[in-house]
C-alpha cells in the first residue's frame, strides 16, 4: 500500500511540475556564460560597412542567414551610405529596423 501512495505522488508531482511549464532549470550565473563580453556586446554599436556575420548577429532577431544577406548586400552594392538602407536587404522590416536602429553605425 505504502507503494502505490509513493506512485500517487510522484505522478501528482510531475502533473504539477507539467503544468507550472516543466522542471526547474538552474541557471548559471552571467559570468560563467561570458556574461560580461555579452551584455557589453549588447550596448555597443555595430557598424554596418564593416562588421562581420558574427557581430551583426548580435543585433536583436538577426541570424545567421539575414547576417549572411547583409553582408552579400554590401559586397555586391557597396558601403551602406546610410542606415535606412538596410531596408533593401532582404529580411529586414521597419520592425527589424526599429528594434536595431540604436546599435547601428555606418
Amino acid at each position: 500500500m505504502k507503494l502505490q501512495g509513493r506512485k500517487l505522488y510522484s505522478a501528482l508531482l510531475l502533473s504539477v511540475m507539467l503544468l507550472a511549464g516543466g522542471w526547474p532549470v538552474a541557471q548559471a550565473a552571467p559570468e560563467a556564460e561570458g556574461g560580461a563580453a555579452a551584455s557589453a556586446a549588447v550596448n555597443t554599436t555595430v557598424s554596418l560597412n564593416s562588421a562581420g556575420v558574427e557581430e551583426l548577429q548580435t543585433l536583436t532577431g538577426i541570424g545567421p542567414k539575414t547576417a549572411a544577406s547583409i553582408v552579400a548586400w554590401r559586397d555586391r552594392e557597396g558601403p551602406f551610405e546610410s542606415v535606412d538602407q538596410l531596408m533593401a536587404v532582404k529580411g529586414i522590416g521597419e520592425m527589424t529596423l526599429s528594434r536595431i536602429r540604436d546599435r547601428l553605425s555606418l
